[in-house]
Protein backbone atom coordinates (compact mmCIF):
# COMPACT_ATOMS: atom_id res chain seq x y z
CA UNK A 1 0.00 0.00 0.00
CA UNK A 2 1.05 3.85 -0.98
CA UNK A 3 -0.03 6.32 1.77
CA UNK A 4 0.69 10.14 0.88
CA UNK A 5 -0.03 12.43 3.38
CA UNK A 6 0.11 16.87 3.03
CA UNK A 7 2.66 16.40 -0.40
CA UNK A 8 3.72 19.56 -1.11
CA UNK A 9 6.29 20.08 -4.43
CA UNK A 10 7.44 23.52 -5.53
CA UNK A 11 9.81 24.27 -8.55
CA UNK A 12 10.44 27.81 -8.00
CA UNK A 13 7.20 29.87 -7.57
CA UNK A 14 5.34 26.86 -9.03
CA UNK A 15 3.32 24.66 -7.27
CA UNK A 16 3.11 21.60 -8.87
CA UNK A 17 1.97 19.32 -6.03
CA UNK A 18 0.08 21.10 -3.55
CA UNK A 19 -1.59 18.62 -0.43
CA UNK A 20 -2.31 15.67 -1.92
CA UNK A 21 -3.54 13.02 0.54
CA UNK A 22 -4.22 9.61 -1.00
CA UNK A 23 -4.06 5.54 -0.39
CA UNK A 24 -3.21 3.59 -3.48
CA UNK A 25 -4.41 -0.12 -2.17
CA UNK A 26 -2.32 -3.10 -3.58
CA UNK A 27 -2.82 -5.44 -6.53
CA UNK A 28 -5.76 -2.92 -8.17
CA UNK A 29 -5.53 -0.67 -10.79
CA UNK A 30 -5.40 3.54 -9.81
CA UNK A 31 -5.53 6.02 -12.41
CA UNK A 32 -4.20 9.36 -12.34
CA UNK A 33 -6.24 12.01 -14.65
CA UNK A 34 -5.31 15.45 -15.51
CA UNK A 35 -4.29 17.55 -17.84
CA UNK A 36 -0.80 18.26 -19.30
CA UNK A 37 0.92 20.75 -16.14
CA UNK A 38 -1.79 19.09 -13.20
CA UNK A 39 0.90 17.52 -11.10
CA UNK A 40 0.51 14.11 -12.51
CA UNK A 41 4.29 13.28 -13.67
CA UNK A 42 5.74 15.07 -10.18
CA UNK A 43 3.41 13.09 -8.49
CA UNK A 44 4.61 9.77 -9.89
CA UNK A 45 8.37 11.22 -9.54
CA UNK A 46 8.14 12.12 -6.23
CA UNK A 47 6.05 8.10 -4.99
CA UNK A 48 8.96 6.28 -6.84
CA UNK A 49 11.60 8.30 -4.94
CA UNK A 50 13.38 10.65 -7.65
CA UNK A 51 12.20 13.66 -6.33
CA UNK A 52 12.09 15.19 -2.61
CA UNK A 53 9.16 16.39 -1.47
CA UNK A 54 9.23 20.00 0.42
CA UNK A 55 6.64 18.36 3.08
CA UNK A 56 4.04 15.57 3.68
CA UNK A 57 4.83 12.38 3.66
CA UNK A 58 5.31 9.17 1.12
CA UNK A 59 5.09 5.85 2.45
CA UNK A 60 5.43 2.09 0.66
CA UNK A 61 4.42 -0.64 2.71
CA UNK A 62 4.84 1.48 5.85
CA UNK A 63 8.88 3.23 4.57
CA UNK A 64 9.87 6.68 3.47
CA UNK A 65 11.07 5.83 -0.06
CA UNK A 66 12.73 8.75 -1.08
CA UNK A 67 16.86 7.63 -0.26
CA UNK A 68 16.06 4.27 0.04
CA UNK A 69 16.77 1.68 -2.53
CA UNK A 70 15.60 -1.16 -0.83
CA UNK A 71 12.11 0.47 -0.95
CA UNK A 72 12.70 1.52 -4.45
CA UNK A 73 13.41 -2.02 -5.63
CA UNK A 74 9.90 -2.49 -5.42
CA UNK A 75 8.73 0.06 -7.65
CA UNK A 76 9.49 0.27 -11.24
CA UNK A 77 8.57 3.99 -12.99
CA UNK A 78 7.69 4.43 -16.32
CA UNK A 79 8.70 7.85 -17.55
CA UNK A 80 6.28 9.82 -20.60
CA UNK A 81 10.03 9.79 -22.02
CA UNK A 82 11.57 6.72 -20.86
CA UNK A 83 15.80 6.59 -20.55
CA UNK A 84 17.52 4.60 -23.02
CA UNK A 85 21.47 4.14 -23.39
CA UNK A 86 22.00 6.58 -26.63
CA UNK A 87 23.80 3.78 -28.73
CA UNK A 88 22.09 1.09 -26.85
CA UNK A 89 20.12 -2.14 -27.68
CA UNK A 90 17.04 -3.56 -25.98
CA UNK A 91 19.76 -6.38 -24.56
CA UNK A 92 21.51 -3.38 -22.88
CA UNK A 93 18.71 -2.17 -21.02
CA UNK A 94 17.47 -5.86 -20.00
CA UNK A 95 21.61 -5.73 -18.34
CA UNK A 96 21.09 -2.40 -17.03
CA UNK A 97 17.74 -3.42 -14.60
CA UNK A 98 18.98 -6.30 -13.76
CA UNK A 99 21.42 -4.25 -11.91
CA UNK A 100 18.82 -2.71 -9.97
CA UNK A 101 16.14 -5.13 -9.88
CA UNK A 102 17.09 -8.41 -8.45
CA UNK A 103 14.09 -10.12 -9.45
CA UNK A 104 14.32 -9.33 -13.38
CA UNK A 105 13.17 -12.04 -15.71
CA UNK A 106 15.51 -11.23 -18.69
CA UNK A 107 13.68 -14.95 -19.83
CA UNK A 108 10.82 -13.40 -20.49
CA UNK A 109 11.69 -10.12 -21.64
CA UNK A 110 13.47 -11.45 -24.41
CA UNK A 111 9.93 -13.62 -24.98
CA UNK A 112 7.84 -10.63 -25.00
CA UNK A 113 9.91 -8.69 -27.18
CA UNK A 114 9.63 -11.22 -29.80
CA UNK A 115 6.18 -11.73 -29.62
CA UNK A 116 6.33 -7.71 -29.91
CA UNK A 117 8.15 -7.57 -32.81
CA UNK A 118 11.11 -5.97 -31.31
CA UNK A 119 14.57 -6.43 -32.08
CA UNK A 120 16.56 -7.27 -29.79
CA UNK A 121 19.69 -6.05 -31.06
CA UNK A 122 19.03 -2.90 -32.37
CA UNK A 123 19.94 0.22 -31.08
CA UNK A 124 16.93 1.43 -29.40
CA UNK A 125 17.43 5.34 -30.73
CA UNK A 126 16.10 3.81 -33.98
CA UNK A 127 12.71 2.85 -32.73
CA UNK A 128 9.38 4.72 -33.35
CA UNK A 129 7.89 6.25 -30.04
CA UNK A 130 5.15 3.32 -30.05
CA UNK A 131 7.97 0.50 -30.23
CA UNK A 132 9.99 2.78 -27.09
CA UNK A 133 6.99 2.44 -25.45
CA UNK A 134 6.24 -1.14 -25.84
CA UNK A 135 9.83 -1.49 -24.58
CA UNK A 136 9.49 0.44 -21.65
CA UNK A 137 6.70 -1.63 -20.22
CA UNK A 138 7.98 -4.84 -20.93
CA UNK A 139 10.98 -3.87 -19.13
CA UNK A 140 8.56 -2.77 -16.01
CA UNK A 141 6.84 -5.98 -16.25
CA UNK A 142 9.60 -8.43 -15.97
CA UNK A 143 11.54 -6.18 -13.47
CA UNK A 144 8.28 -8.02 -11.68
CA UNK A 145 8.30 -5.05 -9.17
CA UNK A 146 5.10 -4.69 -6.38
CA UNK A 147 4.41 -1.30 -7.99
CA UNK A 148 4.70 0.02 -11.96
CA UNK A 149 3.98 3.51 -12.25
CA UNK A 150 3.28 4.78 -15.62
CA UNK A 151 3.16 7.75 -17.09
CA UNK A 152 1.14 8.59 -20.25
CA UNK A 153 2.35 4.52 -21.23
CA UNK A 154 -0.39 3.87 -23.82
CA UNK A 155 0.12 7.33 -25.83
CA UNK A 156 1.95 6.48 -28.68
CA UNK A 157 0.62 2.76 -28.62
CA UNK A 158 -1.67 1.63 -31.92
CA UNK A 159 -5.22 0.31 -30.63
CA UNK A 160 -4.26 -3.60 -30.35
CA UNK A 161 -0.70 -2.60 -28.70
CA UNK A 162 -2.84 -0.83 -26.33
CA UNK A 163 -4.97 -3.74 -25.52
CA UNK A 164 -1.97 -6.12 -25.61
CA UNK A 165 -0.21 -4.03 -22.59
CA UNK A 166 -3.91 -3.96 -20.47
CA UNK A 167 -4.30 -7.83 -20.77
CA UNK A 168 -0.69 -8.08 -19.55
CA UNK A 169 -1.35 -5.85 -16.33
CA UNK A 170 -4.00 -7.68 -15.83
CA UNK A 171 -2.70 -10.66 -16.20
CA UNK A 172 0.34 -9.48 -13.54
CA UNK A 173 -2.29 -8.15 -11.07
CA UNK A 174 -3.91 -12.02 -11.08
CA UNK A 175 -0.84 -13.66 -10.82
CA UNK A 176 1.29 -11.94 -8.39
CA UNK A 177 -0.28 -8.70 -7.02
CA UNK A 178 0.95 -6.31 -9.03
CA UNK A 179 -0.53 -2.87 -8.59
CA UNK A 180 -0.25 -0.22 -11.87
CA UNK A 181 -0.86 3.34 -11.20
CA UNK A 182 -1.37 5.24 -14.64
CA UNK A 183 -1.18 8.69 -15.51
CA UNK A 184 -3.30 10.14 -18.11
CA UNK A 185 -5.22 12.92 -19.72
CA UNK A 186 -7.66 10.56 -21.28
CA UNK A 187 -10.69 9.29 -19.53
CA UNK A 188 -11.69 6.89 -21.90
CA UNK A 189 -8.22 5.51 -21.93
CA UNK A 190 -8.39 4.12 -18.67
CA UNK A 191 -12.26 3.48 -18.64
CA UNK A 192 -11.90 -0.16 -18.82
CA UNK A 193 -8.85 -0.84 -16.89
CA UNK A 194 -9.14 0.92 -13.92
CA UNK A 195 -11.09 0.11 -10.32
CA UNK A 196 -9.77 3.51 -8.92
CA UNK A 197 -9.82 7.02 -10.35
CA UNK A 198 -7.99 10.19 -9.13
CA UNK A 199 -8.60 13.51 -10.82
CA UNK A 200 -5.61 15.86 -10.15
CA UNK A 201 -5.84 19.45 -10.94
CA UNK A 202 -3.77 22.33 -10.08
CA UNK A 203 -1.27 19.79 -8.10
CA UNK A 204 -4.14 18.63 -5.68
CA UNK A 205 -6.31 15.83 -5.87
CA UNK A 206 -9.78 16.90 -6.41
CA UNK A 207 -11.68 13.54 -6.55
CA UNK A 208 -10.67 10.16 -5.40
CA UNK A 209 -13.70 7.62 -6.27
CA UNK A 210 -13.95 3.74 -6.60
CA UNK A 211 -14.95 3.07 -10.01
CA UNK A 212 -17.79 0.80 -9.54
CA UNK A 213 -19.19 2.68 -6.52
CA UNK A 214 -19.37 5.88 -8.92
CA UNK A 215 -21.15 3.39 -11.00
CA UNK A 216 -23.69 2.34 -9.04
CA UNK A 217 -24.25 5.49 -6.87
CA UNK A 218 -24.71 7.77 -10.01
CA UNK A 219 -27.27 6.40 -12.82
CA UNK A 220 -29.10 8.46 -15.92
CA UNK A 221 -32.47 7.47 -16.96
CA UNK A 222 -34.50 9.07 -19.74
CA UNK A 223 -37.76 9.07 -19.78
CA UNK A 224 -41.39 10.59 -20.56
CA UNK A 225 -43.26 11.90 -17.63
CA UNK A 226 -46.88 11.52 -17.98
CA UNK A 227 -47.45 15.01 -15.22
CA UNK A 228 -45.08 17.87 -14.75
CA UNK A 229 -45.23 17.11 -10.98
CA UNK A 230 -44.03 13.82 -11.13
CA UNK A 231 -40.73 15.42 -11.79
CA UNK A 232 -41.19 17.15 -8.18
CA UNK A 233 -41.26 13.67 -6.79
CA UNK A 234 -38.14 12.75 -8.01
CA UNK A 235 -36.38 15.49 -6.92
CA UNK A 236 -38.09 14.86 -3.04
CA UNK A 237 -35.73 11.29 -2.80
CA UNK A 238 -33.04 11.37 -5.08
CA UNK A 239 -30.55 14.01 -6.04
CA UNK A 240 -30.56 15.37 -9.34
CA UNK A 241 -27.37 16.22 -10.42
CA UNK A 242 -28.64 17.36 -14.18
CA UNK A 243 -31.67 17.28 -16.03
CA UNK A 244 -32.03 18.02 -19.74
CA UNK A 245 -35.44 18.78 -21.39
CA UNK A 246 -36.15 18.37 -25.23
CA UNK A 247 -39.68 18.32 -25.83
CA UNK A 248 -41.42 15.60 -23.57
CA UNK A 249 -37.87 13.86 -23.24
CA UNK A 250 -36.31 14.09 -20.35
CA UNK A 251 -32.70 13.14 -19.72
CA UNK A 252 -32.06 12.89 -16.02
CA UNK A 253 -28.70 11.98 -14.20
CA UNK A 254 -29.42 11.55 -10.71
CA UNK A 255 -28.04 9.96 -7.44
CA UNK A 256 -29.22 6.87 -6.01
CA UNK A 257 -29.38 3.01 -6.14
CA UNK A 258 -29.92 1.44 -9.23
CA UNK A 259 -33.20 -0.58 -7.79
CA UNK A 260 -34.57 2.50 -5.70
CA UNK A 261 -34.41 4.20 -8.62
CA UNK A 262 -36.26 1.71 -10.72
CA UNK A 263 -38.95 1.43 -7.97
CA UNK A 264 -39.40 5.19 -8.22
CA UNK A 265 -39.90 5.38 -11.57
CA UNK A 266 -41.99 2.48 -12.30
CA UNK A 267 -44.53 3.84 -9.57
CA UNK A 268 -44.90 6.86 -11.21
CA UNK A 269 -45.96 4.60 -14.81
CA UNK A 270 -44.19 6.82 -17.17
CA UNK A 271 -45.27 6.97 -20.55
CA UNK A 272 -41.24 5.65 -21.13
CA UNK A 273 -38.37 4.96 -19.27
CA UNK A 274 -35.16 3.66 -19.06
CA UNK A 275 -31.82 3.70 -17.61
CA UNK A 276 -28.89 4.37 -19.57
CA UNK A 277 -25.20 3.38 -18.90
CA UNK A 278 -22.76 6.03 -17.82
CA UNK A 279 -19.18 6.42 -19.00
CA UNK A 280 -16.33 7.52 -16.84
CA UNK A 281 -16.33 11.05 -18.21
CA UNK A 282 -20.21 11.23 -17.49
CA UNK A 283 -19.45 10.54 -14.39
CA UNK A 284 -16.40 12.61 -13.57
CA UNK A 285 -18.48 15.36 -15.39
CA UNK A 286 -21.37 14.65 -12.82
CA UNK A 287 -19.14 14.89 -9.65
CA UNK A 288 -17.31 17.71 -10.17
CA UNK A 289 -20.17 19.82 -11.19
CA UNK A 290 -21.33 18.94 -7.56
CA UNK A 291 -17.98 20.42 -6.07
CA UNK A 292 -18.26 23.53 -8.88
CA UNK A 293 -16.23 22.58 -11.18
CA UNK A 294 -16.41 21.86 -15.24
CA UNK A 295 -14.29 18.43 -15.99
CA UNK A 296 -14.52 19.52 -19.75
CA UNK A 297 -12.48 22.24 -18.83
CA UNK A 298 -10.05 20.38 -16.97
CA UNK A 299 -9.53 17.60 -19.20
CA UNK A 300 -10.02 18.53 -22.37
Amino acid sequence: MIEVKGLNKSFGDVKAVDGIDAVITESHVFGLIGTNGAGKSTFLRLISGVLRPDSGSILVDGEPVYDAPAVKQKIFYISDDQYFFKSGTPKDMLRLYQTFYPQFDDKRALDLMEKFGLDKNRKVNTFSKGMKKQLSVICGVCANTRYLLCDETFDGLDPVMRQAVKAIFIQEIEERGMTPIIASHNLRELEDICEYVGLLHRGGILLEKDMDEMKMNIHKVQCVLRRPEDMDKIREHFEVIREDVRGSLRTITLRGEREKIETAFSCLEPMFYELLPLSLEEIFISETEVKGYDVKTLLF
